[in-house]
């Protein structure tokens, strides 16, 4: 069988399983020598220096003035390599900063990175997508590659790209190439940079996927085409429903360890030894960041129009929004233990952030957690060394640096960033382990 671009450009050959190899950018076609950015957040800012460090000329747009204030003072969080690229680029031609996006006009490509959160309600916010979309789609011109990576519901490339660019009489595969590419990066994790991690292409035409495997072969090791960004748009959406689902899995069963007095990471390590049918899911507090308390309700949302159940995905997310409550109750359970009720207790959170290694508090189960313990009448505090201050529905909070273990009553433990000393949490009279890593601390009790 063919490959998708074996007709359109064919320095771009497939191996054995279907990945496609980007030749060196001698071999025939470059890509583009200029990209433009909208959004520079967790995913455009690398994508950003990516570029920049592969020798094309960025224009990166954010409408955030205080983010790019932020960038311009290196006060971003960043992995060394990319920090190191930021101040290597700031102050030169290689990398604009700009909130005009009349700008993007002289660009070869234009790459969407904007959010794409949940409102109070579950349901998809879609203010900063339409509205990229919509400011990219004024200054298309012909010839320009768009590529959206933004996670939305399947579709959603041809509602805010095409069917407008056509409208302006700007036809995609013929006039512009448009495509959907989903962002894969994971924040804070050296071993699964960008340029590590392949990408998923689906472009309106073959022509369109091939424009947009040349726009962002520098910042990949290998592109995987499919046949539409529909089922590139619906690729993302089951990556990060699986993750979800598996999640959920893996706190149930810690629930169900803990009622059998087994320890869980044991049974998980255990199970991780067989070699095929199964991939290991750890438990923890809860989950947070851009992907995955997000991403499956966006395909929720959707299948809502046609009446379509998804109980699996539904159930997954209901379990995945009850786990902070769990922390909660499981706290008051062990204050019992000791005698002290939930109210006017003295419990210290460790690490807010949503995982270890980031600055990140979207979506961070801690945030729920620290309210719902404070509704209950706790005395809550926390500790972490990434996020400085935190707002909270008691009003804004500063991390503490007070570990000494009479002042507390209990230590919740949420997020232990790798480079912070908790050896402190052994001396605590009580703690909560919520990270399922704190094996050889005494006073521990598990969810």
């Amino acid at each position: 069988m063919k490959s998708l671009l074996e007709d359109v450009h064919p320095f771009h050959a497939r191996d054995d399983v279907g990945t496609v190899r980007v030749a060196p950018p001698n071999a025939v076609a470059v890509g583009p020598h200029s990209v433009g950015l909208v959004g520079l957040g967790y995913v455009g800012l690398p994508t950003a220096l990516a570029l920049a460090d592969a020798g094309v000329t960025v224009l990166g747009c954010d409408i955030n003035e205080d983010r790019l204030a932020a960038i311009k003072a290196e006060q971003v969080d960043l992995l060394d390599a990319d920090r190191q690229r930021l101040s290597r680029f700031l102050g030169t031609t290689c990398l604009t900063l700009t909130t005009e996006t009349s700008a993007l006009s002289t660009m070869d490509a234009v790459l969407i990175c904007v959010p794409t959160p949940l409102d109070a309600h579950l349901v998809p916010d879609l203010t900063a997508l339409r509205g990229a979309c919509a400011a990219v789609v004024e200054s298309a011109r012909a010839g320009q590659t768009i590529v959206l990576t933004s996670t939305s519901y399947v579709g959603c490339t041809r509602e805010l790209l095409v069917e407008p660019l056509r409208l302006r009489g700007l036809v995609a595969g013929q006039d512009v190439f448009v495509a959907f590419s989903p962002e894969r990066i994971d924040p804070g994790s050296p071993d699964h940079i960008p340029a590590h991690t392949p990408r998923v292409v689906g472009g309106v035409t073959a022509e369109c996927a091939a424009r947009a495997i040349q726009a962002l072969a520098k910042t990949a090791p290998s592109v995987y085409p499919v046949s539409s960004p529909e089922a590139a748009e619906l690729t993302k959406l089951l990556e990060n429903t699986f993750r979800a689902v598996n999640i959920a899995l893996a706190n149930e069963f810690a629930c169900i360890a803990r009622q059998l007095d087994i320890d869980v990471v044991e049974v998980i390590d255990a199970a991780a030894t067989k070699p095929y049918g199964y991939l290991a899911f750890r438990p923890g507090p809860g989950v947070g960041g851009h992907c995955i308390p997000c991403d499956p309700h966006y395909l929720l949302w959707q299948l809502k129009a046609s009446r379509m159940p998804a109980p699996l995905t539904e159930a997954a997310m209901a379990a995945i929004a009850a786990r902070p409550r769990a922390v909660v109750t499981r706290a008051e359970a062990v204050l019992a233990m000791t005698g002290l009720p939930l109210a006017g207790a003295r419990i210290l959170i460790v690490g807010v952030a949503y995982k270890p290694a980031v600055a990140d508090v979207r979506e961070s189960p801690a945030v729920e957690i620290l309210d719902d313990l404070v509704r209950g009448g706790a005395c809550v505090s926390y500790t972490d060394a990434m996020v400085d201050s935190l707002h909270t529905s008691a009003g804004r909070l500063n991390s503490t640096n007070d570990f000494t273990p009479g002042n507390w009553d209990l230590v919740i433990a949420h997020t232990l960033h790798p480079s912070v000393d908790h050896s402190w949490i052994g001396n605590a009279p009580l703690v909560l382990d919520a990270t399922y890593q704190l094996t050889d601390v005494p006073h521990r009790h598990v969810l």
